[in-house]
């Protein structure tokens, strides 16, 4: 246990928000989300990582909740049991229609399209780090927005896509 329990509110504080959204992109499941966000706070907890700045341990919290969430994806026992996907989620955040249909139409983009759109546009973060963090080239990463962003311009019906903004952000 870490001796310094206020620090470690803290770091909880400033990434639990962060690392449970990256978590239910991956899973879609607020509550596989929630055991894999408490599952990398337990690593921070047994691993005690001393960071160089809270950039650096953001980083590190986001690239363990994503490989806890890739971890379970790949597990025999998800695959095989039932999802309650067919059930609706009432506790699901309030979302008004717009933003409902546009995160229908980004749950149902393929897994690496998904991900890096979110990184990018939800986090802020720029793409040399969503790149760092996915494991990829920074070139990698702004094909992918690119591509994402006509497959969600194609799912939307072009209704809310806007060039003007879209072009030069990756």
């Amino acid at each position: 246990m870490p001796e310094n329990m206020d620090g470690l509110a803290a770091v909880y504080a400033r990434n639990v928000d962060a690392v449970y959204r990256l978590c239910y992109v991956y899973l879609r499941s607020r509550a596989d989300a929630e055991d894999a966000t408490q599952s990398a706070f337990v690593k921070y907890l047994q691993k005690q990582p001393v960071f160089q700045n809270t950039a650096h341990e953001t980083a590190w919290l986001l690239l363990t909740a994503k490989n806890i969430c890739r971890d379970q994806l790949r597990c025999w026992w998800r695959r095989q049991r039932v999802g309650l996907d067919e059930l609706p989620e009432p506790a699901a955040p309030a979302v008004n229609d717009d933003a409902a249909g546009l995160l229908d139409a980004l749950f149902a983009l393929p897994e690496k399209y998904r991900v890096t759109l979110y990184l990018y546009y939800w986090e802020g973060d720029p793409a040399k780090d969503v790149a760092a963090l996915l494991g990829c080239r920074e070139s990698t990463v702004r094909t992918r927005l690119q591509r994402g962003r006509n497959m969600l311009k194609q799912a939307l019906g072009g209704d809310h896509y806007n060039e003007a903004n879209t072009y030069g952000q990756a």
